[in-house]
């Protein structure tokens, strides 16, 4: 059942990036000729109107191909009217960046649906306490819920960690305990810690872990979208570091992964519920818009590249530039696809 779950999980993601491109072809008049789920070989066909839908035998993306466009033969164009070619850059530059697009906005859509269903966080009540800490020196204990930090009310545990950080000097915090309040005040010191990606960092700490008693957040229908908004950006922002740490050496190749690792993930939040489920699935339809946005020839952010080199030169890449910049573009993804699995199969063997 997991595995099936993430097959549809994928397939609709795919699905919905796809729709993205073939929804601006056909606003701005473009021919769609094919419709895809998947690479290959064709397992399922059928023609409505003039444009062929199909599932194909490799789930691993999918392709709209456009009337006068196509990845594998850059050179394959058409002058009529309704061809991508014959369209102005700015144009192409908008269906080609329609996909992506409508990955951001799915995940949007997912976090709005999370929101309104609840988020699950940490209480804002001490654990355990580190020794000499300045917690500890001011007297904090276990079980005090904090209730305001300089003035600001306090709801969950991650807007602690926030204050702590954003302080400048001294912490106003005010406790509840024994159904009492009492204030105390304390000075954060900087201590080092390991980041996610392994990294040494500095930040600002006084101590304290939180009990692991949790609460449920619900969100009012006019902060949804703030919510939604938040949590995307978060989401693209921990994309875009995890590449540039990939691109700097610090992560591994090796922590690459694949369809396997997909499938993996989403068959485990699917068991552990519909938020868990819906999470994974937004930062999964996140991670697809800022790959294909990746100014690599044969992805989206390629063919973007090569229309902004047009739109600002007024002319168009030569056909050999654009063969040999594609050719190395698929060679390079098929490299990282081949590495990805690779790393599944490892892990997979390995029990890792």
């Amino acid at each position: 059942m997991g595995t099936l779950t993430s097959i549809l999980v994928l397939s609709f993601l795919i699905f919905f990036h796809e729709l993205g491109h073939f929804l601006a072809a056909r606003f701005f008049g473009v021919h769609v000729e094919v419709f895809s789920i998947g690479f290959g070989k064709k397992v399922f066909t059928k023609v409505v109107g003039k444009t062929e839908y199909c599932l194909s035998l490799i789930p691993l993306g999918g392709y709209v191909q456009m009337k006068g466009q196509d990845d594998r033969d850059p050179t394959k164009i058409s002058y009529d009217a309704d061809s991508y070619t014959t369209k102005t850059p700015w144009k192409r530059i908008i269906i080609l960046f329609a996909g992506p697009f409508a990955n951001f906005l799915l995940a949007f859509l997912l976090f709005i649906a999370i929101g309104s269903m609840g988020v699950t966080k940490f209480a804002p009540i001490i654990g355990q306490i580190s020794p000499s800490s300045p917690a500890l020196e001011a007297g904090l204990q276990e079980n005090d819920r904090i209730v305001m930090i300089n003035g600001t009310l306090i709801e969950a545990w991650d807007e602690v960690s926030q204050l702590i950080q954003e302080s400048t000097s001294k912490l106003e915090v005010k406790i509840e305990r024994l159904g009492s309040v009492q204030t105390l005040l304390l000075t954060p010191k900087i201590n080092e810690y390991q980041n996610m990606f392994g990294e040494t960092k500095q930040k600002k700490m006084i101590g304290i872990a939180p009990s692991g008693k949790t609460m449920e957040v619900v969100y009012g229908i006019s902060e949804l979208p703030n919510f939604a908004w938040e949590q995307t950006v978060k989401s693209t922002t921990l994309i875009l570091t995890s590449l540039q740490k990939l691109i700097e050496g610090v992560v591994s190749p090796k922590e690459l992964g694949g369809i396997i690792s997909i499938v993996q993930v989403t068959s485990e939040a699917s068991a552990a519920g519909l938020v868990a489920l819906f999470a994974l699935t937004a930062l999964i339809s996140v991670n697809l818009g800022v790959l294909n946005l990746l100014p690599i020839p044969a992805l989206d952010g390629g063919h973007i590249m090569f229309n902004l080199y047009e739109l600002i030169t007024k002319r168009a890449p030569s056909e050999r530039v654009l063969t040999s910049m594609t050719t190395a573009g698929w060679m390079l993804l098929l490299s990282l696809m081949a590495l990805s699995i690779f790393n599944d199969i490892y892990r997979l063997t390995n029990g890792s």
